[in-house]
């Protein structure tokens, strides 16, 4: 059965890769998989047919037959369950790769986002600068662990998995900040990731869209 995704019809970050559909996109090319993509407008998103898919009118959707799914972990997870690629055949190595997509997610990113809603959410406010600096020095503590515990391996966990697809995924969100340059050993590591051809035709699928031009709206009915 053909796999059809959503994305953005233009992306905030003009397919720069920081779009969720990018991870999605990736497992996906790891896999092998071949895929759709129906592109939706930030309306259409709000829309019950979009909503019946993603109940938070958010981007991206995974359809297959009659499965739906949102939430880019629990896409990744069911590609990775049922297709080669992403999991290694150890019982206890897959295990600490689902502990590390489950870190990813769920400790390293939501300290990161927290830089964005400062800066874009927050940026009129008079303590802008004291809490960017607060919620700064709490990534850092983060990429601190991640960069011991990675130390001089290539990937988390012996051979590359999808918990390093999503902590790659994660840690590119830090690129504007600077932060990542703080901490070579990880921007090496999210190199390596880059550098995979499946995380490159992923990019180039998310860019090409955005770079293609807007289709004209339709011209207005008279009368």
């Amino acid at each position: 059965m053909t796999v059809t995704i959503t994305a953005f019809e233009r992306s905030p970050d003009g397919g720069k890769g920081l779009a969720r559909d990018t991870r999605v996109r990736w497992a996906l090319e790891e896999a092998g998989l071949p895929y759709e993509v129906r592109l939706v407008s930030f309306r259409a998103m709000k829309e019950a047919a979009h909503l019946a898919l993603h109940p938070f009118g958010q981007i991206p959707t995974y359809e297959e037959g009659e499965l739906a799914l949102f939430e880019t972990g629990a896409i990744v997870l069911h590609i990775a369950e049922r297709h080669p690629g992403l999991f290694p055949a150890d019982a206890n190595a897959r295990a600490r790769a689902v502990m590390w997509m489950f870190a990813a997610l769920n400790t390293v990113e939501p300290p990161i986002l927290e830089i964005v809603t400062v800066k874009f959410v927050e940026g009129d406010k008079p303590w802008k600068a004291e809490r960017l600096s607060l919620v700064e020095d709490r990534v850092r503590a983060r990429l601190t662990s991640l960069a011991a515990r990675l130390g001089d391996a290539d990937w988390l966990d012996g051979g590359f998995s999808a918990g390093d697809l999503l902590m790659v995924s994660v840690l590119l969100r830090l690129r504007p900040s600077g932060l990542l340059d703080e901490f070579p050993s990880l921007a090496a590591y999210v190199a390596r990731g880059e550098a995979r051809p499946a995380y490159q035709r992923a990019f180039a699928a998310q860019l090409a869209i955005n770079a293609a031009p807007a289709a004209p709206a339709p011209p207005l009915s008279a009368g």
